[in-house]
């Protein structure tokens, strides 16, 4: 069954939530995926990703409760997917995970069938990208920039290169995914 879950990984900037946004919208089969709704230790923003927004003791917490199937920090948050946004693997149903570039090691060690999504683009791009969101200051983007995450991509792993348009990204992570050996869902 790990090979119906889909964790999507790239630097900050590369546009993964705007592309699993998108892919939401046009993908017919979107409607019988699950799409995994992340608990953060940020504010909601309203045009941003509408995660589960929690304070640092109580995310803390939620990982002494063992609350989550994942959980990672970057960027100076702390990121987590809590056991019940997998359950829908179980059920027979594509889950798809906004992760991080630096758990994907666990991530395979856990799930070694998953289908590993990289969205990327270039520094100039991703620089653009992180300055108009408006969420950080000047030096905390040039440290997004900066943060180097070493990463070996496993082999069939999918690569979206997201510089131009979003719904060309979109595009070619949908025909990724429904040519390739992933266990898509029937749609009716």
């Amino acid at each position: 069954m790990s090979h119906r879950l889909v964790y999507v990984i790239g630097p900050s900037g590369a546009g993964k939530d705007s592309v699993l946004q998108c892919l939401r919208q046009v993908w017919p089969e979107a409607e019988s995926a699950h799409w995994s709704r992340r608990t953060v230790t940020r504010p909601v923003q309203a045009d941003g990703e509408q995660h589960e927004a929690v304070d640092a003791p109580a995310f803390e917490q939620l990982c002494q409760q063992h609350a989550f199937a994942m959980h990672w920090q970057a960027n100076g948050l702390c990121y987590g997917v809590r056991h019940e946004e997998l359950h829908p693997l179980k059920l027979g149903r594509l889950v798809f995970v906004n992760g991080s570039r630096a758990w994907l090691p666990q991530l395979l060690s856990h799930w070694p069938q998953a289908t590993v999504v990289h969205i990327g683009a270039d520094r100039e791009v991703l620089a653009r990208r992180l300055a108009a969101r408006g969420r950080e200051s000047v030096e905390a983007v040039a440290d997004r920039l900066a943060r180097q995450v070493p990463v070996v991509l496993p082999p069939g792993a999918i690569r979206i290169d997201n510089n131009g348009h979003l719904l060309d990204a979109v595009t070619k992570l949908q025909h990724a995914l429904e040519h390739r050996d992933v266990d898509l869902p029937v749609v009716a």
